[in-house]
């Protein structure tokens, strides 16, 4: 935490998509005290100078994988919990450095990790953790392939998901999450690219078993983020009272319908699919997984087009693995081939606080709010590349008041 000065900057507010040239943004201990008509004069000693900039709020990516260090993720199983979490240390700080000043783990961080950032012995976004994904035998969270029956369920396995079956089963993993810190539980709700035994079709998980999870992180007052393909996951998911639907390549017309029922949120991840495609190979993925991909890939911007045309609440997410996550902020690029600018900024910022349930913490320049800043080159608003291509449009990244990076 500390105190900071940005003079002379312009100010961008995603939420009215309007610019206010030449402004102050005082930061005490952390937190903005201050958005105003800069007073003129000199920049002062310790203070930013914000002259030719745009002070955007913090990004939010609300669908990481921080543990994710490979994108052979049954091959994280078997690396030591320490070898993990100083490779995800690098992860976290590349992810700071493209201005991702916050992020939403939907399977695999836990209160370890979040805690090292929030104490600073890792550089990174403040991190709303979820804990190990719940899935069924042969669900997406099962990396085993068909001839392994072993399945180590020891927590401290840097895996991304937890198997349970029956209803007494996933309540009690439920439960034990929440035990753990987590600000949401993720559920699969259906089959995944990335898992050996499932097809992208299934639904997974009975609704009895759906329900259950959704009571224990209503009766936490939490809520509960579902990984769904289909129409008819997604569906079933909003249904039973999932708020967070993650991916949705596969939705349709009454998927939209339901999302506006349920005031539930859509986190597309435009850019995990685009990277799996170009990269597949090396990856080392079979004819089966290779064709889940093409199939998901194919329809990401029509469900895209679906929700924004409805006014569905959309988020950012990027979801991506291991070396990959470097491309982090493309999603921007790709999102900006369905959306204008301010809904995709909006993503990324208010709409993701909302989702967080972190409105007036973060995604916002305001008084209370943390002093998350990102100090871009040139207005989002007018073209979203200054945003996907960080290492030239990104002048600085202050989080909490302290500029942690500055070009």
């Amino acid at each position: 935490m500390a105190d900071l000065t940005v003079r002379h900057v312009s100010v961008v507010d995603p939420e009215t998509e309007r610019v206010a040239g030449d402004h102050t943004i005082r930061v005490e201990a952390g937190r903005i005290t201050a958005v105003e008509p800069d007073p003129g004069g000199a920049v002062g000693a310790g203070e930013l100078d914000g002259t030719g900039l745009f002070a955007v709020p913090g990004l939010i990516d609300c669908h990481v994988h921080v543990n994710a260090v490979s994108a052979a993720l049954g091959t994280v199983a078997d690396a030591s919990p320490a070898y993990v979490a100083a490779q995800a240390s690098h992860l976290l700080k590349d992810m700071l450095a493209r201005g991702f000043t916050s992020v939403r783990d939907v399977g695999g961080a836990d209160f370890g990790i979040a805690a090292a950032v929030a104490e600073g012995l890792f550089t990174g976004p403040r991190i709303f953790f979820g804990g190990k994904a719940l899935s069924q035998t042969g669900g997406h969270g099962d990396l085993r392939p068909a001839g392994r029956d072993v399945h180590d369920q020891h927590y401290a396995i840097p895996i991304l998901g937890r198997v349970c079956d029956g209803v007494d089963e996933v309540r009690r993993a439920a439960r034990d999450e929440i035990r753990r810190g987590a600000y949401h539980l993720k559920i699969m709700l259906s089959g995944g690219c990335a898992s050996p035994t499932d097809r992208v079709d299934s639904l997974q998980f009975s609704d009895e078993e759906v329900t259950a999870i959704v009571e224990e992180a209503a009766a936490a007052n939490l809520y509960t983020a579902g990984h769904a393909y289909t129409a008819d996951a997604v569906n079933r998911g909003l249904r039973l009272g999932v708020r967070t639907i993650e991916h949705g390549n596969l939705l349709d017309e009454t998927s939209i319908d339901l999302f506006l029922a349920h005031d539930a949120f859509y986190v597309p991840t435009l850019v995990t699919y685009q990277a799996l495609l170009e990269q597949s190979r090396e990856l080392g993925f079979t004819a089966e997984q290779y064709e889940k991909v093409v199939r998901v890939t194919e329809n990401g911007y029509e469900a895209l087009r679906l929700a924004d045309s409805a006014g569905v609440r959309i988020a950012y997410g990027s979801d991506l693995l291991g070396a990959m996550q470097a491309r982090q902020s493309e999603e921007f690029t790709l999102r900006a081939k369905v959306q204008k600018p301010g809904a995709v900024l909006r993503s990324a910022t208010s709409v993701a606080a909302e989702l967080l349930r972190q409105v007036g913490q973060v995604g916002t320049l305001a008084a209370g709010a943390h002093g998350d800043v990102v100090l871009a080159r040139a207005n989002p608003l007018e073209g979203l590349e200054v945003l996907a291509n960080p290492s030239t449009g990104v002048a600085a990244v202050v989080q909490d008041g302290v500029v942690r990076v500055r070009r």
